[in-house]
């Protein structure tokens, strides 16, 4: 019971530590709130960006020129008080993290950080002799039909010897 509650409280403290030291970077100096979605982005995605420090009714000029996407437009959303604009990773951006901000028209600022991964190679590995693809209908039930008539073979041929066995 000690060790559970001891190791309960190890992971709560861990991850509150790390809470704390991710929330400085979101509101460094007097930066409002920028929300970055997705956060973790490949190069061709498009990305959206939204912020409440513009204010209700508000518009700002975004900032994505350390990743050298340029700048984009955000304009007042659906949402109360939120404006939103969007801009797309280049083809050529490097992995890494990149400061994205946005300056609104009443004076405020909002800052945020967008990380770029490059994509893996996903799917079905050709390697010219016979590959990954998923199994043939044909050649499960083939298998099967071998397998089975293996079981009743062996089945008949053990009953045959132990029921020679018995006659002697």
């Amino acid at each position: 019971m000690r060790t559970t509650v001891r190791l309960f409280t190890g992971t709560a403290l861990t991850v509150a530590a790390f809470g704390v030291l991710a929330v400085p970077s979101a509101f460094a100096g007097d930066n409002e709130w920028l929300e970055i979605f997705p956060s973790e982005a490949s190069p061709g995605t498009t990305v959206t960006v939204n912020t409440l420090a513009c204010g209700k009714h508000g518009h700002g000029v975004g900032d994505a020129n350390s990743l050298g996407a340029g700048e984009f437009q955000l304009n007042p959303s659906t949402h109360k008080e939120v404006v939103v604009g969007q801009f797309h990773v280049p083809e050529h951006a490097k992995a890494g993290t990149y400061g994205i901000s946005v300056a609104c028209d009443n004076g405020k600022t909002a800052r945020g950080d967008l990380t770029v991964k490059h994509r893996r190679p996903s799917g079905h590995v050709q390697t010219g002799v016979g590959g990954s693809v998923g199994p043939d209908t044909a050649q499960v039930t083939a298998g099967a039909a071998v397998l089975a008539a293996a079981a009743v073979g062996g089945v008949w041929l053990l009953r045959r010897r132990a029921s020679g066995a018995q006659g002697h």
